[in-house]
């Protein structure tokens, strides 16, 4: 294995895990937090929360990254094939991302006629990055290559599984705000559509870490 990829992939995790604990330390549940149009405010205990999570999530992906390097060094370890189609779901991610990064945009400029589009592209994108996946399984399965196959073949599902699960779990809060979104904002309450700006803004910062997350995983299986 490509020891540098390593060094990479870990010191990308520990900047991010260094970034999350540098912000838990100025104690934002403590902020009165930002007064939206009408008096609503932003609700920080959601935003420590995400926080909260990506830090734990950020230790566990870091320590499948050792384990995967250490795993690799033992002669049973046969590399996968690089399945191009990887390369397609990531530029998926990349775009949805993307998206999301332009909704967050919209919502703040209370711009209905850009958020919705780039909030449903992002949507979009995303099940076919989580479908892509699955193709890529289905390839890899029709090539002889299972889960008890081969160590590498083991760590390849189990990170593309535990990535995608991460990402199903944030379409839930996506779908969400994107229902509310869809049936329109002007007649909802002040506290309804700061609660829809909120969460738009927290989509965006959980798809730009697991679009990292993913980055950094595809340089780990593409160097074995």
């Amino acid at each position: 294995m490509n020891i540098s990829v390593l060094f990479a992939a870990l010191g990308g995790a520990i900047l991010v895990w260094l970034f999350l604990l540098q912000r838990l330390k100025t104690k934002p549940w403590l902020e009165q937090g930002v007064i939206e149009e009408g008096g609503a405010v932003n609700a920080a205990p959601q935003r420590v929360g995400l926080w909260v999570f990506l830090a734990v999530v950020t230790s566990l992906f870091g320590l499948f990254a050792i384990v995967y390097n250490m795993r690799s060094q033992f002669p049973d370890w046969r590399p996968m094939p690089d399945p191009g189609l990887l390369w397609v779901n990531t530029g998926l991610l990349i775009l949805a991302s993307v998206a999301l990064q332009r909704a967050r945009t919209a919502v703040a400029r209370e711009d209905l006629d850009g958020l919705k589009p780039n909030l449903m592209a992002a949507g979009i994108l995303t099940f076919a990055f989580l479908g892509g996946q699955l193709l890529v399984w289905r390839q890899l399965i029709s090539g002889g290559y299972y889960l008890a196959t081969n160590p590498a073949d083991a760590f390849f599902y189990i990170l593309t599984a535990l990535h995608g699960l991460h990402l199903a779990g944030g379409l839930w809060f996506w779908a969400r705000a994107s229902n509310t979104v869809w049936k329109g904002l002007e007649s909802r309450p002040v506290t309804e559509v700061a609660g829809v700006r909120l969460s738009v803004t927290l989509c965006s910062v959980y798809w730009h870490y697991l679009l990292l997350v993913w980055l950094i995983l595809f340089g780990l299986l593409l160097s074995t």
